[in-house]
């Protein structure tokens, strides 16, 4: 009885970390992004009516929702699986169903279909993620990445330390 209790507490203990450790070791560690920021990111992705948006490590699911109360169909691909459930919550709250919240790692998912990408990543991941935005976006794809910059790509604005990309393919 008492070895079923403790490999049951093991269990947990082990299932919470996992939750909690993995996604910082897979991906960029969450850091919210400021409000002054997040205006900046508005401004300089300047969005249509029919564009789709997407947030690459959509952490806390401010930039998401911030598009969708605004009439922008978003999506936020997130590898936390606490800050997706959040992200769900507080859009239910603020009644923002625009936005869209996806549990999975972006590197696996197919970008071609957005033509604005929001990104607050970290800057060793920035060439390779400049290779994947090249290979399956379509030309005019704006990019917004908040304070990263890539190696190879121009940026086109620079706004509070955030920079609009344009793809040119």
């Amino acid at each position: 009885m008492i070895l079923e209790l403790i490999l049951g507490i093991l269990f947990i203990i082990i299932s919470i970390s996992l939750l909690l450790f993995i996604p910082l070791i897979i991906g960029a560690p969450f850091e919210p992004s400021k409000d002054d920021r997040i205006k900046s990111i508005l401004k300089l992705a300047s969005p249509k009516k029919k564009d789709r948006i997407v947030d690459l490590g959509s952490g806390d699911g401010r930039i998401v929702i911030v598009f969708a109360e605004k009439g922008y169909e978003s999506h936020g691909y997130e590898i936390n699986p606490w800050l997706v459930l959040y992200s769900i919550i507080k859009a239910k709250i603020k009644g923002a169903k625009k936005a869209h919240f996806h549990l999975g790692n972006f590197w696996n998912k197919d970008l071609s279909k957005y033509n604005i990408i929001t990104l607050f990543q970290i800057g060793y991941i920035m060439p390779k993620l400049e290779e994947k935005i090249k290979k399956e976006c379509k030309s005019k794809t704006k990019i917004v990445s908040n304070k990263w910059t890539f190696p190879n790509i121009k940026p086109k604005k620079i706004n509070n330390n955030v920079k609009l990309y344009i793809i040119k393919n």
